[in-house]
């Protein structure tokens, strides 16, 4: 497929075809600006990008309201930029004035996901039902596509953490984008960066017995083995809240992270976590 078909100018003569007619195949977008509009010069290259690395996912059609008043009307077209969403014919999303790129992508992602996006809806999906490896295979298939994809890269982690691998997870997460999911990162990276230590170094036997609790919860880690892990973690700070300034708290974090919400396990450990710290 051609720029020539997946980006496009737009007027009243052809809007019917190229926009209504054609969105019952393709998603289309139509970005409603005008050459007087500073925020409608920034947010059309940026457009252009998305749809360009789409490659046909969806099509753009740019419509100049000043030249095309009626369309602006009949759209409810009141501030520029705004852009709008259709599919089978019908208006059925918009995003109004400047936003954020990540905010942009996100309403792109909405309208037309991509093969990409696919494999990474698909690869958390895996990692809900703790299918870590095949949800690895799912997030390194998307990368192959865009190796900067930030949730691509949060799944693959998070997918390595689950198989106890600490240096893996411990690069991407060292090296993460700043993205939407760069707190979610943020909140693991100590599960890695503990897992890494055990995988380099081994731990010695302790005399102190926090440490040497310490030290067993992150090789249940390494097993998989959560529930305990966290139980040791849990007894730790029983102890002494603040362990080893907070490691044992951020590690019970991040595994609680790394289960997720939805989780019924996480959920009960989240409550028992509150109720030692507090």
């Amino acid at each position: 497929m051609s720029t020539a078909d997946f980006i496009i100018d737009v007027t009243e003569a052809d809007f019917e075809y190229q926009v209504l007619v054609y969105s019952q195949n393709v998603p289309v977008i139509v970005d409603f600006w005008a050459e007087w509009c500073a925020p409608c010069l920034t947010l059309g290259p940026i457009l252009e990008k998305f749809a360009h690395q789409a490659q046909g996912d969806f099509r753009l059609a740019k419509l100049n309201v000043d030249e095309n008043p009626n369309l602006a009307i009949r759209y409810g077209v009141r501030s520029i930029p705004v852009i709008k969403a259709f599919r089978d014919g019908e208006m059925i999303s918009e995003l109004i004035g400047l936003q954020p790129e990540a905010r942009i992508l996100e309403f792109i992602r909405s309208i037309a996901p991509s093969q990409s996006d696919l494999l990474v809806e698909k690869g958390f999906s895996l990692l809900a039902m703790q299918e870590a490896s095949d949800a690895q295979e799912s997030f390194l298939e998307a990368l192959e596509d865009n190796d900067e994809d930030s949730r691509a890269l949060l799944g693959l982690a998070m997918s390595l953490l689950l198989q106890g691998n600490g240096a893996e997870s411990f690069q991407i997460l060292e090296e993460f984008p700043t993205s939407r999911e760069y707190k979610k990162a943020e909140v693991l990276y100590p599960l890695a960066e503990a897992l890494l230590e055990l995988e380099i170094k081994d731990f010695e036997e302790s005399d102190d017995p926090l440490e040497a609790a310490f030290h067993n919860a992150i090789r249940l880690v390494k097993r998989n083995n959560m529930e305990a892990a966290m139980d040791g973690l849990l007894d730790i700070l029983r102890q002494d809240k603040h362990y080893a300034d907070d490691r044992a708290r951020k590690v019970i974090v991040s595994i609680l992270e790394l289960l997720g919400d939805q989780n019924p396990i996480a959920r009960e450990y989240r409550k028992e976590l509150a109720s030692v710290l507090f």
